[in-house]
């Protein structure tokens, strides 16, 4: 495996970079502040094809693979700035691209990758199932030409900013099924065409991170509009989640070597008793050991991208990643404040909001617990702990 960026991957860092140094802390300072969506910043990622770099150049998209996207994630964060608004797009494409239909491809990609329609709204988790995603109630009963969705879903982030949604339904009751994970089917839902259907009560959190609790009301959703068989619909989402879990390391990885590289450079300048403050171990040690533990995770980070690349399912090193990419960003943030003190407190900074994003991936979107009973179980073969 060879662990250098190529001329093109080069290129496309550079040019991120460079889009992104439009977008100053001040810029996400006030978005964070007033807790508004960052409309121009992502409008900036879609003209510049950014979002639609996974879809394949026949539908108009880059016809690049997760490396590349994973590279543009990481150097979004890594530049002060926040993908959380606009990934959902490309991680949803594992499951559109691998599962969908080409009448399917054909309808939606190339408005997708033209920036008409925006596949940001990814409806999975539901209030009594949390993580236990066998366990969802909410239910698509067949009509005709027609799949008629009643429950809700929670978590829901950026409904009110996307044209369609996928999502997850039981179209066989829990009770029916000889496997837990059948009976479950995944929809594409054209929002534009819901109505009154999807009743929707936003969720304030502690970070800028707009998300939703979702209420279907007789939602009729058209057949063909069913992504893969129903019934097998679980292995279509975590073919999709194997994905949003490389992408997810990605974008959490930027923001642990922002912090370093944030930390670094402010320990070299800040002097205190007559020297600098990054002459003292105390404040060296631990920003060191969160570079060479991010570092780490990077490398499991891209041999899950290449795997997936090639046509295989990453589960280990795509869940294993992103447990390692939430630790070690989290020591990295937990570095940056203790070098900070009192400044990392300020919003002047950044270094306060950074750390409260970076506290969201070691619970979604998916608990490093969970992360670890997968590891142990499937990966190590261990009693099943639930």
């Amino acid at each position: 495996m060879d662990f250098e960026l190529t001329k093109d991957q080069i290129a496309i860092r550079d040019a991120v970079a460079d889009l992104c140094a439009r977008y100053p802390e001040d810029y996400w300072r006030n978005i964070d502040a007033t807790r508004t969506y960052p409309q121009e910043f992502v409008e900036a990622l879609t003209e510049a094809g950014w979002l639609s770099i996974l879809v394949p150049e026949e539908f108009g998209g880059g016809g690049l693979g997760i490396v590349e996207a994973a590279l543009v994630l990481e150097t979004i964060n890594r530049s002060g700035c926040s993908s959380v608004a606009a990934h959902a797009q490309m991680y949803t494409m594992g499951t559109v691209l691998r599962h969908g239909t080409d009448e399917q491809k054909q309808r939606f990609l190339p408005r997708i990758a033209r920036g008409e329609l925006r596949l940001q709204a990814f409806g999975v988790t539901e209030p009594d199932a949390g993580t236990d995603t066998t366990r969802i109630r909410t239910t698509a009963v067949r009509d005709g030409d027609h799949y008629v969705v009643n429950g809700g879903k929670i978590f829901t982030s950026r409904f009110q900013h996307s044209d369609l949604m996928l999502l997850l339904v039981r179209t066989t009751p829990y009770e029916e099924v000889e496997k837990k994970s059948d009976g479950i089917s995944v929809l594409l839902v054209d929002l534009r065409e819901a109505g009154d259907s999807i009743e929707v009560r936003p969720i304030d959190t502690m970070v800028a991170h707009e998300t939703n609790q979702l209420f279907f009301d007789d939602l009729r959703v058209p057949a063909e509009n069913l992504v893969g068989v129903e019934g097998k619909g679980f292995r279509c989402i975590l073919s999709g989640m194997n994905a949003e879990r490389i992408l997810v390391a990605s974008e959490v990885l930027g923001d642990g070597f922002w912090f370093v590289e944030k930390a670094s450079e402010y320990a070299t300048k800040r002097e205190v008793f007559g020297r600098p403050i990054g002459q003292n171990q105390g404040i060296q040690f631990p920003i060191a050991q969160a570079y060479a533990q991010l570092e780490a995770a990077s490398l499991l980070r891209w041999k899950g991208a290449a795997k997936f690349d090639a046509g295989e399912q990453p589960g280990m090193e795509a869940n294993a990643a992103k447990l390692l990419a939430s630790q070690a960003t989290f020591a990295a943030a937990n570095a940056a404040m203790d070098t900070f003190g009192g400044y990392g407190l300020t919003v002047e900074y950044g270094i306060e909001r950074k750390f409260r994003e970076a506290r969201l991936p070691m619970v979604a979107p998916i608990s490093n617990n969970l992360v670890l009973a997968y590891l142990g179980q499937n990966v190590l073969g261990m009693p099943k702990s639930y």
